[in-house]
């Protein structure tokens, strides 16, 4: 419960909203961004938007592609279908995929590892195996006709580049993990995957305007269009292998509002148990010197003289600068987009100047 100055948090909420409409404003590359801020304990709840996509007015309301933090909704999933007895995260990979997809799946140095996968490895990144999504944008960008679905793009990276190291030894972030994610939540659900993501957690939550980028439709219309997103100043939204080439390693297209309702099942353990989520957190490999990758999480970490204490959080980052994330000490929500691929760090940097204008309710 808030029990500050209503002028104080006035001020503070006028701060964020600054900050906000300075940060966009002093950046031509920046063409719309969205922002919403709850904190139940400050008593505040912003949600703004500033900018254009094409000749419509940013929205608050108007749903977004947030990129990897889709990879959140995926582990989730795959934490909901633990607990149900349909898989274990212990369970090796080769029994839930296509036979000619597994076949020499994972080689690193003569010695096939694909049996050694196991679904804990594709959540926490440690499965060794390359990405295939950045070396293969190149290819979308250069011809808008390209398309390729999910087992295409494993299976090009299985055929053009090679495994990092073996299962559990070490640590790259790749969409591939993902993708083979989704293809085993689809396995064992008999479902797409953009139905399950609406099944599991789009229809209990309401979150009517939420969808699967180019794949499927919101269970109720938004009168809004999906927020344009760039990447070097190429717009992405309309080149249709995108959708293919992104999957359950992102995806998700989402108002804000949406979003919270997510983040806020999530942490209430509505949407898995507490021992799940812990799991989710705890199992963990270093992603950098500041963060640590969960099942789909990555956990904001001090460092000494650099970042305080105050900053621990956690949630999941995207590539279009999208954020969502949990401050557990101020019990507070912080989800947003730049939708420009410019700030997938800046972004981070942004949210601290978030939390420390919470600090002072």
């Amino acid at each position: 419960m808030y029990i500050g100055g209503k002028k104080e948090k006035e001020n503070v909420q006028a701060a964020i909203k600054n900050l906000f409409r300075k940060t966009v404003q002093k950046d031509t590359r920046l063409k719309n961004a969205y922002l919403l801020v709850h904190s139940e304990n400050a008593g505040i709840h912003i949600n703004s938007a500033e900018g254009m996509t094409g000749d419509v007015l940013a929205n608050p309301d108007q749903p977004n592609y947030m990129a990897s933090c889709g990879k959140l909704f995926t582990a989730t999933i795959t934490g909901i279908l633990h607990e149900k007895g349909k898989l274990s995260f212990n369970d090796s990979i080769a029994g839930y995929l296509d036979q000619e997809l597994a076949k020499n799946l994972h080689v690193h140095k003569g010695k096939d590892y694909t049996g050694e996968i196991h679904i804990r490895h594709l959540l926490n990144q440690t499965s060794g195996l390359p990405d295939d999504f950045w070396p293969l944008v190149p290819k979308l960008l250069a011809d808008p006709d390209f398309s390729i679905t999910p087992q295409e793009a494993v299976t090009w990276a299985k055929n053009h580049l090679r495994p990092r190291f073996p299962p559990g030894t070490g640590y790259t972030y790749t969409d591939t993990n993902y993708h083979i994610l989704g293809l085993i939540i689809e396995h064992v659900t008999g479902m797409p995957f953009h139905e399950v993501l609406k099944e599991y957690i789009y229809a209990p939550l309401m979150m009517k305007h939420s969808s699967m980028l180019q794949s499927s439709e919101p269970i109720e219309k938004s009168p809004y269009p999906v927020a344009g997103f760039y990447h070097r100043g190429i717009k992405l939204n309309e080149m249709k292998g995108f959708a293919g080439l992104d999957y359950a390693g992102g995806g998700v297209v989402a108002p804000t509002e949406d979003l919270l309702k997510f983040m806020k099942a999530l942490v209430s353990y509505a949407l898995v148990t507490q021992d799940t989520l812990e799991t989710m957190m705890n199992d963990k490999a270093k992603f950098s010197v500041n963060f640590d990758y969960g099942y789909g999480i990555w956990q904001l970490k001090p460092i000494p003289l650099l970042i305080p204490k105050k900053f621990v959080s956690w949630g999941v980052l995207g590539s279009t600068g999208a954020f969502m994330f949990y401050h557990p000490a101020l019990d507070a929500y912080l989800i947003g987009n730049f939708n420009d691929s410019a700030y997938e760090r800046k972004s981070v940097r942004f949210m601290m100047k978030i939390m420390n204008e919470l600090f002072r309710v």
